[in-house]
């Protein structure tokens, strides 16, 4: 984003949760070079967090999945559940098959982040949270979904049987990491349309973002192995 574009908008505010002072701080300076973004806060422990989150109400919170005290996990649990507005979470973790990654994106996270991550990454990961308008799902955490799917064998939730054709093809697109952009291509259709799809697809599965959306499509056993 140029500096014009930026100074048209207040930047997008930001929390950090680590319990790592080097952690937070080398975030911190990335972060607040950028003429967009602003970080309001940081905490070194997920009962910090719940708290300055809801004090300072940020457009994003970058969320330690291990802490002290409260992990990342519950944190984000707690902080979705007692907000009225809450921010896009954003799950910045070590090991990128940790099953701590699927549960917090399960309890509500949007997506989430290695700590190897070069700047670049890191801020776009941020803008496109913000906005809402793609997915951070790697790999291998749709393979953790496709794992535990196969492990319990879930029966098909009610919602699967109310999805379009149009809708089933966009939820399974969504699985696949593509943004509306790439699903526009794919499909054909414009990007309007897509966004219409892709909501309506949220509204069916009870879901607030993206993210959530393909945890339940793994779920409500609609993505089959493979």
């Amino acid at each position: 984003m140029t500096p014009a574009v930026a100074a048209h908008r207040p930047p997008l505010r930001i929390v950090l949760c680590d319990d790592e002072r080097m952690v937070r701080t080398a975030l911190r300076v990335i972060l607040d070079a950028e003429p967009d973004l602003e970080v309001v806060g940081e905490a070194a422990t997920g009962a910090e967090a719940v708290p300055l989150v809801r004090s300072l109400v940020p457009d994003v919170v970058l969320m330690d999945v291990r802490m002290p005290e409260i992990d990342g996990i519950r944190a984000t649990e707690q902080i979705l559940a007692t907000m009225a507005e809450p921010p896009r979470i954003v799950v910045v973790t070590t090991f990128e098959n940790d099953d701590y990654v699927y549960d917090a994106l399960r309890a509500g996270a949007s997506g989430f982040l290695l700590k190897r991550a070069g700047p670049d990454e890191l801020t776009g990961a941020i803008r496109l949270v913000a906005r809402g308008d793609s997915l951070l799902f790697p790999a291998a955490v749709r393979s953790l979904a496709s794992a535990r799917a196969e492990a319990a064998r879930p029966a098909a939730a009610p919602w699967v049987a109310r999805l379009t054709d149009r809708e089933s093809e966009v939820l399974r697109l969504m699985a696949a990491g593509l943004s509306n952009q790439e699903m526009s291509g794919s499909l054909g259709l414009g990007a309007q349309t897509v966004k219409t799809h892709v909501a309506s697809v949220l509204a069916k599965t009870g879901s607030r973002d993206r993210t959530q959306a393909v945890i339940a499509a793994y779920e409500g056993g609609f993505m089959k192995k493979g």
